[in-house]
């Protein structure tokens, strides 16, 4: 058995120890949220938070999460009212076909209190940090600019 805390909540399962953390929410948890891309760590569509640092589910273990608590896109809203960033997506057109958008929200919350206003991002340096999410439509310039509303 696995013991998962997601979302704030608790969960066991009856996993094989293979299974990875996103195979775990999608499949198991049923937190269609965080996308499956490439399932190979390349493109960042996966991307959740583990103890509020970014991380590729699909690179972690389901098991090797006990103990810590994840969050997914489902649980970055404070029940109905959306976080800042994802009303900056909406708000800057951030996302067009969506598929990104999951992993690009949570890696931009969780840069942004990586930095936690020890300095003003740049343009750049938003994209550099961001380099490991892709997004296949080219919404780029939107992001950049959803983050930027954000920022601090």
């Amino acid at each position: 058995m696995v013991q998962l805390s997601v979302n704030g909540a608790r969960h066991e399962l009856d996993l094989d120890p293979r299974t990875s953390l996103l195979d775990a929410l999608r499949e198991h948890l049923g937190l269609t949220g965080t996308k499956k891309g490439c399932d190979h760590g390349q493109c960042g569509a996966c991307t959740v938070h583990i103890d509020g640092r970014r991380v590729l589910s699909c690179l972690a273990l389901a098991v090797a999460q006990q103990g810590h608590e994840v969050t997914t896109i489902e649980g970055l809203a404070a029940g109905e009212r959306l976080h800042p960033m994802q009303l900056a997506f909406i708000a800057c057109d951030a996302l067009q076909c969506g598929f990104c958008t999951p992993g690009q929200i949570m890696s931009a919350v969780a840069m942004l209190v990586e930095v936690d206003g020890r300095r003003r991002l740049t343009d750049a340096g938003i994209r550099e940090r961001m380099s490991g999410n892709l997004c296949r439509c080219g919404a780029y310039p939107n992001i950049l600019a959803a983050i930027r509303q954000v920022r601090p």
